[in-house]
This record gives C-alpha cells, sequence and structure tokens, in this order.
C-alpha cells in the first residue's frame, strides 16, 4: 500500500506575502510566473497538493515540484525556470566584445556617411569585417543578434543624449551669489509674513530675461470647432502663413509676483534699456531694484554700462547668472508657463496682433500675481 504523501510546511514572510500577491494579480508578468505564485498562495491557504491542483486546474505534481522548490530556494527563485543547458553559444566572448568596442566608435570614423550607427549597418560591417579580426563566427552574424548583444551590454549606439558642458570655471560661485539673492527673498517674505504686512518697497528682486524668436504664425484657413460626438478636437488647416518674429523681455517681482514686460521686435542694448527705464517708473525713487538675469550682451555694452552710470547710486544691482546656468533663473520657470497656456498653437493675424496679446497675457498675469519661490539647494548657499 502507498505511503500517503506528507504536507510540506512553507512559511512566507509577509514581504514575500506581498510580492506573490502582486505577480499573482500582473497582467503584465510571464504566464509562469503568474501560476507558480498563484500555486504558492493557494497552498499557504491549503497544504495540499491534490486540493490545489483540483482549484487551479493542474496537475498535483506540478504543485508538488513548485512548493519543493519554494521551500528549497526560497519562493521568488521558484517562480523563474531553472537554467537550461541549450546550445553552445557560436559567438565567442572576444567577438562580442569586438563587436560591443565598434559600437562604441563612431560610423563617420570607419567610412560611413551616417552620423551614428544603425543595427544593420553594424552587422553589415561585422560580417564584412569580423572575419578579417580573426572572428569568423561574425561571418553570419544577424542583425538582431545584435541588438541582443548590445542590449546585454545596456549600449545603444544609434541613439544621441545630450549633455552640457560647462565652461564657466566660477560657476560653483556665481550659483551662490543668486542662490544668495533667493534667500534674501526667503527671508524677506518671511518678515512680511510675520509682520502680517506687504513686502518693503525699500528693494525689489527682479528675475529678467528675453523670449526671443516667438513666431506670428497666420492660418490660411478658419479654424474648424469641436463637433460632440463627430469632432473631438479643434481642426485646422496644415498651411500657414509666417510674420516674423517678436522677443518677450519680461521680469518677475519675487516679492509680490508682478510681471513686467515689454514686446520687441529685437532684443538690443537700447531694448534693454528701454525695459529698465519701465522698472525705473514702476517703483518710488528710494526702491533699490535688484535684477538677476543672465550674461547676455545687451546687458553688459558699453551703452548700457553709460546709462546706469548716470543712474543714482544704488538705484540698480545686477546679479548675472553663471554661463550656461540660465535653469537658475526663475523667470524661466514663467516663461514655460506662458509656453504652454497661452503660446502653444497659437495663431495671429499680423505681428502687431501677437504683440497685443503677449502683454494681454501679462495684464491676465498679473490680475492674480504668482509668487515665484527657489527652493532647490537654497540651504546650501553661502
Amino acid at each position: 500500500m502507498a505511503a500517503w504523501r506528507r504536507a510540506i510546511e512553507l512559511s512566507l514572510e509577509d514581504a514575500d506575502w506581498a510580492k506573490l500577491r502582486s505577480i499573482a494579480h500582473s497582467r503584465t508578468e510571464p504566464a509562469s510566473r503568474v501560476e507558480r505564485a498563484r500555486i504558492l498562495l493557494a497552498y499557504r491557504e491549503d497544504p495540499s497538493f491534490f486540493a490545489v491542483g483540483r482549484q487551479l486546474g493542474l496537475h498535483h505534481q506540478t504543485v508538488q515540484r513548485c512548493v519543493e522548490r519554494a521551500v528549497a530556494e526560497g519562493p521568488m527563485a521558484a517562480l523563474d525556470d531553472r537554467p537550461r543547458p541549450g546550445k553552445e553559444p557560436t559567438i565567442t566572448l572576444e567577438a562580442k566584445t569586438w563587436l560591443v568596442s565598434l559600437a562604441c566608435r563612431k560610423a563617420k570614423e570607419l567610412g560611413y556617411p551616417h552620423e551614428v550607427w544603425t543595427t544593420r549597418l553594424l552587422a553589415s560591417h561585422a560580417r564584412e569585417h569580423g572575419p578579417a579580426q580573426g572572428h569568423a563566427c561574425l561571418a553570419r552574424l544577424a542583425q538582431g543578434t545584435v541588438c541582443k548583444i548590445l542590449d546585454q551590454e545596456d549600449v545603444k549606439p544609434h541613439k544621441v543624449r545630450y549633455y552640457l558642458e560647462r565652461r564657466d570655471p566660477d560657476f560653483a560661485e556665481k550659483m551662490a551669489e543668486v542662490l544668495c539673492v533667493y534667500r534674501k527673498v526667503k527671508l524677506l517674505k518671511k518678515a512680511a509674513a510675520a509682520s502680517r504686512k506687504k513686502p518693503s518697497d525699500a528693494v525689489a528682486v527682479i528675475s529678467y530675461d528675453e523670449k526671443p524668436g516667438i513666431q506670428a504664425i497666420a492660418t490660411t484657413a478658419p479654424d474648424l470647432p469641436p463637433v460632440p460626438g463627430v469632432h473631438a478636437t479643434f481642426a485646422r488647416e496644415h498651411e500657414y502663413k509666417r510674420h516674423g518674429t517678436v522677443t518677450l523681455m519680461a521680469g518677475i517681482n519675487l516679492l509680490t509676483g508682478k510681471v513686467h514686460a515689454l514686446v520687441k521686435d529685437r532684443h538690443r542694448s537700447r531694448e534693454f534699456i528701454e525695459f529698465l527705464k519701465l522698472l525705473d517708473t514702476a517703483y518710488p525713487p528710494h526702491t533699490a531694484i535688484h535684477l538677476i538675469l543672465d550674461n547676455h550682451s545687451a546687458h553688459i555694452s558699453k551703452e548700457t554700462r553709460a546709462w546706469l552710470a548716470d543712474q543714482p547710486a544704488g538705484r540698480f544691482k545686477f546679479t548675472f547668472t553663471p554661463k550656461h546656468g540660465s535653469w537658475l533663473n526663475l523667470v524661466e520657470g514663467f516663461f514655460s508657463k506662458l509656453a504652454r497656456s497661452v503660446l502653444r498653437h497659437i495663431r495671429v493675424s499680423s505681428k502687431q496682433e501677437l504683440k497685443d496679446r503677449l502683454m494681454a497675457a501679462m495684464d491676465f498675469f498679473n490680475r492674480d500675481p504668482v509668487v515665484h519661490t527657489w527652493t532647490y539647494k537654497l540651504d546650501k548657499a553661502a
């Protein structure tokens, strides 16, 4: 008479239990892992191979093997297949290394007109030149095999990721100066909040920049409105007409959120001086106007410096962001908001209409001003 099968004790920790439940209900995990997770969960509730097999429509020996492996190797290891011997690899490790090193070079260095590799071109080059380099196994290399080899090494020679080289040797010092201004703004806001008064008009901190190249684009046919149940969106003719570009010169008061702006055809020194005159008339004579801006040539030109020299001492003060450090300027966040909410899909009949709508947008934002606040690395400012 056959002996009774003894139930195997399967102990699952809370973390393993949670992972198994997640896998058992997953719609993206492989079916084999989902099935084995369900086996282990069901066996924990009813430790019987036959009962679990009937519940899940499996043979009881399948349940038994899964449980035994979970006890021996751990529940998470029991979800994956054991490695099988398979066919011996025909592409040697040296050949794979040569192929990866080849992918790390530019295609144009090897006489191709391509700027970056395609996997088809890389496979073709490896088939042609691999055997001569001592890798005869690459004579019949397939494009799919190239993809697998590069994927194993996490190399993507068909893609380009951009970076920004730091060209300002005083980047850290200039960044600290900008952050110190932001810390000063934070203290002024805190003092105003404590006294329950508006920020003092003794100082105005303005984050300033230009947004050039805003296109005045006109449609060649009227836009069609949405039709419920028929067309969900506006419809627009693909052709368009250009009317030129304009430049938005804008500065945000970091204490009040008010936006000061001019829209001009160009942004030379004379336009920048015109913006400074706008600030000069917007604030009382005793207010110190502190600007955070980049080192554009118009901001440091001889014409600009001559105009500033004629102003009262302490009226204007500039703090420049480091080169390639425009992300330190808070007004960039405002420009992003403007591009997403106003400039996106904008169409105008003339350049003047674009100017009018930009200034109308400034008036709209000033009705309910938003005080922009810098927080990133502010505590590390010198």
